[in-house]
């Protein structure tokens, strides 16, 4: 009797054990491994949100790593910080990988994982063409980010019936040439058109441009300035550099994120950048519940906004109409100390 109540309490004891494991596995989350290599720095806006999507998506079902290239403030290290990238995939032996913005294909996913291995792979924040990556590849699709000039253009000329001209700034990066260049593929579909385009490596050279376009352009596009450089060579973030330009631009400044817009821009037709983490996320997850990478294909963000910023077009004097404010985010920030 003593020997059957022993293996009672055995099988008792492992079935516990088994069950108890079950449940701290349940709760956990832990299904698959993620890794997560970003391009730019953790508080750049941009990669916050994308990381917010990701989480609202993976975070229950996933262990997720992050890795962060820094390549907004220090590119040149990039190609050493891509190698670190690829040791801790090669050490944590991630079931997925998300790679955002452009720096991490060109600098990790083409060298290390791009048609070498068998892990899914899933981009985001993609401004160039897929194909000069070689995308969609065996193991990699993803979603491109596309910036709605045109659209926002056409709502700052529903604003300002007047404006004619635009200007395009961006600091001088990959990123910002591409992103050019993108639109430039679809220049006839502009509502007002393109008269210069700049792309300073400074703080002192950008304020220089901004005062140079006022005289060329009715409006400025600014796409992102996050890195321009002060002049002591320190990297410097939107929310320093954008009211500086807007203040020497003294003219309506269009964005297309809201973040920058609440800096004292005019309005922008925004895209909602979660997005492109939380579409790139569940891409992955089907991708490592055994759909093939081939058969999830490229796509691209498609959830937009219009946003005014009401102090700085009242400041401007603009009187909108009723049927512009509907379905329009209406927020507040600085206004332009010139206007």
């Amino acid at each position: 009797m003593n020997t059957l109540i022993k293996i009672f309490f055995a099988l008792m004891f492992i079935l516990l054990s088994a069950t108890v494991k079950y449940a701290a596995d349940l709760s956990s989350g832990q299904r698959f491994k993620v890794l997560v290599v970003m391009s730019y720095e953790p508080d750049y806006q941009f990669t916050k949100k994308i990381r917010q999507g990701i989480d609202s998506v993976l975070s229950d079902t996933c262990l997720v790593k992050y890795f962060y290239m820094r390549t907004k403030n220090d590119p040149t290290d990039g190609p050493q910080k891509a190698k670190a990238a690829f040791n801790l995939y090669k050490k944590f032996r991630p079931d997925g990988v998300i790679a955002a913005d452009d720096d991490a294909q060109s600098m990790f996913v083409l060298p290390y994982l791009k048609d070498k291995v068998k892990t899914p792979v899933m981009f985001c924040g993609v401004n160039e063409h897929p194909e000069k990556y070689g995308y969609p590849a065996t193991n990699v699709s993803g979603i491109l980010e596309r910036i709605s000039i045109s659209q926002s253009l056409a709502f700052a000329k529903q604003l300002i019936p007047s404006i004619r001209t635009f200007g395009y700034m961006s600091y001088d990066s990959p990123t910002g040439r591409s992103i050019l260049d993108s639109f430039q593929h679809k220049a006839h579909t502009f509502p007002i058109n393109l008269t210069a385009a700049r792309f300073p490596k400074t703080l002192s050279e950008s304020t220089a441009m901004a005062k140079e376009l006022n005289s060329l352009c009715d409006v400025l596009f600014i796409a992102t300035m996050e890195g321009i450089k002060d002049h002591n060579g320190i990297p410097l973030p939107d929310n320093q550099i954008l009211p500086v330009l807007i203040n020497t631009f003294a003219k309506p400044v269009i964005g297309d994120h809201k973040f920058a817009i609440q800096q004292g821009m005019l309005c922008g037709m925004t895209q909602y950048t979660e997005e492109q983490g939380f579409t790139a996320a569940r891409m992955l997850l089907k991708a490592m519940q055994g759909t093939p990478v081939s058969e999830i294909p490229i796509t691209q963000n498609q959830m937009r906004k219009t946003i005014i910023n009401v102090p700085v077009m009242k400041a401007f004097g603009i009187k909108p109409k009723p049927i512009l404010l509907r379905n329009t985010e209406l927020i507040r920030g600085p206004v332009s100390s010139l206007l």
